[in-house]
Parts: structure tokens; C-alpha cells; sequence
């Protein structure tokens, strides 16, 4: 294969255009969660990856696993969370049965602001998809989110 082969440039193309999907969708949540909510993207992933911890074995997510969720780095997970907590929507606390693992959880005030953002964050993915739809090469990927399943947790 060469870099000119037809297939390295189809797959390219549809890689150009799932980031373009991305972006825009991202863009679009971001404008509507700063302007009614002052939280950004990465913020209102953080606080929903974190309130769907649960107290029973395995529940609560390691740094390196909430980085992952969120896909980030840990340093910015890290910042991220610590940005959070001086907002009081988050706290931290040390792992009952390892001292040296550290939890976060979110806080009443962390829920209440998700759960006001939570509607927010759906109604722009809505319409970043609507119009995203509209455009013929963002069409098919469009579809295929909308098609899309959640996981189920193992």
C-alpha cells in the first residue's frame, strides 16, 4: 500500500470527517454549558462519569480510570478534578482499604448542577447532530451515532 492508495485516502477521508463530527458537536455542547451553566465539556463529563460511581465492589473509579472515561491525561484529570473540588462540586477522600488510593466523589452541589446541565448538554447534542445531518459527508456518521447503543457494564 502507498499513500496514494485509494483506500488509505477513503479511510483518511473518513477520519477527516468523524473529527469534523466531533468537533462540531463538542463545540456546539460547549457554547450551550458555558452559557447556562458555566461548566465546560470536559467538566460535565468528569461530573457524569463520576456519579454513576457506586459504594459496592468496584464501584468507585482510580484516577487512571476516570482518565480514561473522560480521555484525558491523569496530570489533567488531576487539575481538572482539583478545579472541581475548589468549586465544591467535587470531593476527595483516601480509599478505606488502600491508603494510598485516593476517590473522588461529587458532591450534592456537583449533582444538582448535573442534573440542571444534564438537559442542556442533550438538547445541543440534538441539534449538533440536526445539523450535522444536514451536511451529505457528516450524514452517514450521523446515523451511525444515532444507531448506537450504550455498553452494558460487564
Amino acid at each position: 500500500m502507498t499513500a496514494t492508495d485509494p483506500a488509505l485516502t477513503a479511510l483518511s477521508q473518513g477520519w477527516c470527517a468523524l473529527s469534523l463530527l466531533h468537533g462540531r458537536i463538542e463545540a456546539h455542547i460547549e457554547r450551550a454549558l458555558q452559557a447556562r451553566h458555566d461548566l465546560s465539556v470536559r467538566e460535565y463529563s468528569l461530573l457524569d462519569v463520576l456519579s454513576r460511581q457506586h459504594t459496592g465492589e468496584g464501584g468507585h473509579l482510580q484516577m487512571k480510570q476516570v482518565a480514561d472515561a473522560v480521555v484525558l491525561s491523569q496530570s489533567a484529570t488531576t487539575r481538572l478534578v482539583t478545579r472541581l473540588e475548589d468549586r465544591g462540586l467535587l470531593e476527595r477522600y483516601l480509599c478505606p482499604t488502600d491508603r494510598r488510593g485516593i476517590y473522588t466523589d461529587v458532591t450534592e452541589a456537583g449533582l444538582k448542577l448535573l442534573e440542571e446541565a444534564r438537559p442542556t448538554n442533550d438538547t445541543a447534542l440534538r441539534e449538533a447532530l440536526d445539523e450535522a445531518a444536514k451536511n451529505p459527508e457528516l450524514a452517514p456518521l450521523v446515523r451511525a451515532v444515532e444507531t448506537l447503543k450504550a455498553p452494558v457494564p460487564a
